[in-house]
Order: C-alpha cells, then structure tokens, then sequence
C-alpha cells in the first residue's frame, strides 16, 4: 500500500470508531434518561398522560435503544468486513473471473452492484424480522402477519430492480463513457429519477403495498375542504390507506409533486382523532407548504447530491481511494466499485453534521406548528399531538443530546411548551 492509502485508511478507520464510540454514547444515555424518569409522568403532563402510556413509551424506547446497539455493532462489523477485510474486493474478483464481462463491460458492474444488495438483504433480515415481529408485536404496534411481510419483500424487491436496474445502468455508462465531468451528467440523472418517483409514487407504487380509497366522510370532508379553501391550497384527492393492516402507528401526510399531490390519511389516525384534531394535524402539514419547506428540502438534496457526485468524480480517479479501502481496482471498469465504496464511506462523515440537519428539521416543525395554530384552534393541535405521542408511544423523557443528533421532530415538551403560549391566545 502507498502513503496516500495508508493515510486514507487511517482516516477511514478513525472515523469509523469515533461515530461507533459517539452512537453507542447517545444511545446508553439515552437508555440511561428514559429509566431514571421512568417512575413518575413529567409534571406537564400529569393531567393528560396516565402512569402506564408514559411507561409504556420509556419500554419502548429503552427496548428499540438496546436493539439499536446490537444493530450498531452489527453494522460496524459488515462495514469493516465489506471494505478493510477485503469483501467486497473478494466478491469483486469472483463476478469478474466469473466470464460475465463476456457479455459487456456493465454486465459483471450491475452483477456486483446486485450481489453486494443481495447480500445485505439477507445479512439484515434477522433485524428487521426480529424489530416488526418481536419488538413492534410486544408493545402492540405490528399488525402484519409473516404472509403480508413476505409479500412486501417480494413486491420491493421486484420494484427496485424494475425501477432501479434501467437507473443504474445507465448511472454506470455514463461514469464509463461520458468523461471527466460525467459526474454532472449522472447528478442530472439521479436529481430526474427522484422526480419522477415524486410523481409515480402516489399512483403507481404506493398502491401496490396498501389501499387508498377516497375519503367518505363527508363532514371531515367538508372540514378538510374548507380548511384547504382557507389556506390556498389543493389537492388531487382526499384518501384514505389500510395503514392499520402493518401497524397501529398513525400517520397523515402529502405525497406527490406538482398537480399529483395527494392528502392521504391513515385509518388509524381517523379512528384516533377528532375531526377538529384531523384539521389541526393537516393544517400543520399544510404549514410544511405554506414555508416551502418541501421545496427548500429538495433544494437541500439537490446541492448536497451535487457535492456528493463531484466528490465521487475527483475520488473515483484516485487508485489510493480503492487501495485503502481494501479493493484492488480495475484500473478499466471500476464504477460500480467506486459507487459502493462512496455509499459505504460517506455515511460515516455525514453522521456528525446530523444535529445541523436534525436541527433545521425541528425549526420546521415549530413554523408547521405556528402555521396550524393560526389557521385552526391551538388547543386542537396540542390534543391530537398529545394522542399521537401516547399512542405512538414517543417517549416525553428524551435525552436532550439525543434528541439533538437523531429527532427530526422535537420533543413533545419542547415542542407543546412553545405551543402553549399560542393555545392560551387562540382560545381568549
């Protein structure tokens, strides 16, 4: 190995001990936050929380945090085993001295990008098995049977390599075939495709896995209508989905682009919520829109991709990047290499700006919220988050840390003590 490589590795290998070491740190504190309150419901919520819901949500999350560290390892040790311990340059040489490349120089690239996906299908079926089976049906959440789960495998799989396989080679002729700046032309593609899925998910895919029929209530419907009338904004359809076949978690949200945008609701939320807590959870939603915050994140996706696919064009042409990663480069055919060894690395460097992400999340949320309270009644709002906490079983007892590098949404009293000031307003 040259200098440049062994430098690489080094920085690799420091990088992934010191996010194994900081991960494992929130999560033991977190174990640690959620057990010392448990005993007694915070005092905020004492009116509104009973005893066994606000202990049930410390279980859940203190069983799912645990799991969490043995998913950790797990994942530490097939990342070292992919890369430092020569796995996937392994599997590598055996596609290539397999005869495929016979058959064209994509061929034996899309073989190994479907064997390392096969691969870590498999090697993290036990997980998943064991989280929706054991820990989702201990606490009352799973609803699907092992038929319905092994139906969906089916049926994703089928659509990633339908959908995904076209995407993918032709992401991997372009990297072979379009020059030193085919970074930009492939960004340009990957930035389409996710379009297009924006647009096809609500019509095409989403259906396959659950139903969606029109909202027949006709006095939610009027409200939903209305409300939407009052905010300027609309829809293609008021649906509702059989969420309840997967799971008792409740969840509404928008999904499409442009003129296909959809408001889907889940039955479980119908059936937990009150009309006016239905309008205050839409109305948030709405906010999301009224703030372009869909529009800023995709900006956000945009740029960030950008800068990811130009880092991979200027690494892709450096032999030490494969050598310190444990893979001896083809020197002719080695995009689908370089694709892999980006995915698996890049993850490591992205985790420590994730308070940043996690942080502007949470301020989006506090605009959505602002936004619904003004538009419906506030205390409508802070009931149905209240509900969807508790039947949710979100913890109200976070780590603060912890909250700071992985909730996309704040606390529950974070974010109904900034609400209440609003409450007592809309309600004098």
């Amino acid at each position: 190995m040259t200098d440049s490589s062994l430098v690489f590795t080094g920085l690799f290998s420091a990088l992934l001990v010191l996010g194994l070491l900081t991960r494992f740190y929130l999560a033991s504190r977190q174990i640690r936050h959620v057990a010392l309150h448990r005993r007694a419901v915070p005092a905020a919520f004492a009116a509104t929380i009973s005893l066994e819901a606000h202990q049930k949500a410390a279980d859940y999350t203190i069983a799912k945090a645990r799991f969490g560290l043995l998913e950790m390892a797990f994942s530490a040790a097939v990342l070292v085993g992919w890369t430092l311990l020569g796995g996937l340059d392994t599997l590598n040489r055996a596609i290539m001295d397999s005869g495929l490349a016979a058959y064209g120089a994509l061929v034996p690239q899309l073989a190994l990008l479907g064997a390392f996906g096969l691969i870590g299908g498999l090697l993290d079926l036990p997980f998943t098995l064991y989280s929706t089976f054991k820990i989702e049906e201990r606490f009352g959440f799973n609803k699907m049977t092992l038929k319905l789960w092994l139906g969906d495998l089916v049926k994703s799989t089928l659509v990633g390599i339908i959908v995904g396989l076209p995407v993918m080679a032709l992401i991997l002729w372009l990297m072979g075939s379009a020059g030193h700046l085919w970074w930009l032309w492939t960004w340009g593609v990957w930035m389409a495709f996710n379009l297009l899925v924006l647009v096809l998910f609500p019509t095409v895919i989403a259906p396959l896995f659950n139903k969606f029929k029109p909202l027949d209530d006709e006095a939610l419907k009027a409200r939903v209508t209305a409300l939407m009338q009052r905010c300027g904004f609309s829809a293609k359809g008021l649906f509702v989905m059989d969420g309840s076949k997967r799971s008792a978690h409740a969840n509404a949200y928008f999904t499409g682009f442009g003129a296909a945008k959809r408001v889907v609701f889940y039955d479980t939320l119908l059936k937990q919520l009150s009309p006016a807590e239905v309008d205050a959870v839409l109305a948030h939603e709405l906010g999301h829109f009224k703030h372009k915050h869909i529009i800023k994140r995709i900006v956000m996706m945009f740029t960030m991709s950008l800068v990811g696919f130009a880092l991979l064009g200027w690494l892709s042409s450096q032999v030490w990047f494969y050598t310190g990663l444990g893979v001896r480069p083809n020197l002719t055919n080695d995009a689908a290499l370089a694709l892999l060894l980006f995915m698996l690395g890049v993850p490591l460097l992205t985790f420590f700006i994730s308070p940043l992400m996690a942080q502007l999340s949470c301020q989006h949320e506090f605009e959505a919220d602002a936004y619904a309270i003004s538009q419906t009644d506030g205390r409508d709002l802070q009931s149905a988050l209240l509900k969807l906490y508790q039947d949710n079983a979100s913890t109200l007892t976070p780590d603060p840390m912890f909250v700071k590098f992985y909730y996309s949404h704040p606390p529950a009293s974070e974010r109904l003590g900034r609400m209440i000031p609003s409450v007592v307003e809309s309600a004098a």
